[in-house]
């Protein structure tokens, strides 16, 4: 990764206090940017990341996306928004849809504008694999976020300004995952709750997010959407592998930990997809890399520069052949011993309050 290109920069992350906020602030901190503004409505969490972090390069921001005059505050002199705000729970968001789409649209649209009339170089909005054909409430908001996101290209004129989202599947160990879930629900003895154990999710380490993020930014020219190649579990075979790995960690052993199957929620698929089947063919991949770069096809947004300078970068037209991005169900999954090492990594690496909420 090319450090040296956040070097000195001004840069508003937007959801700072969140897994994705925080990791971010986390890792830009080691890029030596001259100023990290961290915007989040949550005051507490604001708090902590503070104290976390302890930096005389951050500068926290209380506010809420929805408000507009707040982001013009924000905004000043930015030179990088990571757009991680959001409302991202699958349940909550079918029960409260208008919420839903005021944070995640109209929150969207107004850093968007914002962030044009006060010319912000780039905008990184993070996305979810829920976007691709979406069943529920959270998805179809953030397939609005980043349409909204990629056509604002269409309004920059003359003006050096991209705007570009970032796509990836479950975030183990994130705030509100399933991890802390599960990990609360054996610390109580069980029952251990169950969707269907037949259903299939793409995951990822959230330090493996933010490196997608932070490359996505160095990479884009405005207008793609970048995802990262994942691999995916089942989620019968997680709910084993926590057992086994979490149930002795307060003093049980797995056969004490039962397990209740309580079907799937409202608005969840059984297998997640990354790319579209309408995608797929303005889709590449880079070189010696588990990323893809999807191009819109609307020759308005200069499709062909972007195909060109991509190629240059080393990208290579994806074909149809490519099922693992089109479901969960197809991609690479790992095995149960692969499970419990990648929990053991993320409870040593992660503070326990993330996990045990």
């Amino acid at each position: 990764m090319n450090s040296d290109y956040f070097k000195n920069k001004v840069i508003l992350v937007t959801g700072a206090a969140g897994s994705i906020g925080t990791e971010l602030v986390k890792q830009l901190l080691r890029l030596d940017p001259k100023v990290i503004r961290c915007l989040d409505i949550n005051e507490t969490e604001l708090f902590y990341l503070e104290q976390r972090f302890r930096s005389d390069k951050l500068r926290i921001f209380i506010g809420d996306i929805r408000d507009e005059k707040r982001l013009e505050l924000a905004l000043e002199n930015v030179d990088i928004i990571f757009h991680a705000a959001a409302l991202k729970h699958v349940p909550l968001c079918e029960n409260n849809p208008f919420e839903a789409i005021k944070t995640n649209i109209v929150g969207t649209q107004n850093l968007i504008q914002v962030a044009r009339a006060a010319n912000v170089k780039k905008i990184i909005t993070i996305s979810t694999d829920k976007a691709i054909n979406p069943t529920n409430v959270m998805g179809a908001t953030k397939l609005l976020a980043e349409r909204l996101t990629i056509a604002a290209n269409l309004y920059i004129g003359d003006r050096n300004i991209s705007y570009s989202t970032v796509r990836f599947g479950n975030v183990l160990g994130s705030r509100g995952s399933i991890l802390p879930l599960l990990f609360n629900q054996i610390r109580d003895g069980g029952p251990v709750t169950l969707t269907d154990p037949k259903m299939t999710r793409y995951i990822m380490r959230i330090d493996d997010a933010v490196k997608l993020v932070l490359k996505a930014a160095i990479l884009s020219k405005g207008g793609e959407i970048f995802i990262l190649e994942m691999p995916s579990v089942s989620t019968g075979d997680l709910i084993d592998a926590v057992i086994e790995e979490v149930a002795p960690r307060f003093g049980f052993s797995s056969k004490d930990i039962k397990v209740k199957n309580i079907g799937s929620r409202a608005g969840e698929k059984i297998h997640e997809e990354l790319i579209s089947e309408y995608e797929i063919t303005s889709s590449f991949s880079l070189k010696n890399e588990a990323i893809y770069i999807l191009i819109p096809k609307n020759e308005s947004y200069h499709s062909k520069i972007l195909i060109e300078h991509h190629k240059a970068q080393g990208a290579i037209i994806l074909t149809n052949e490519t099922k693992i991005l089109h479901s969960s169900a197809n991609a690479v999954k790992l095995s149960k011993e692969d499970i419990i090492s990648l929990i053991k990594t993320i409870i040593d690496e992660y503070p326990r309050d993330n996990l045990f909420k």
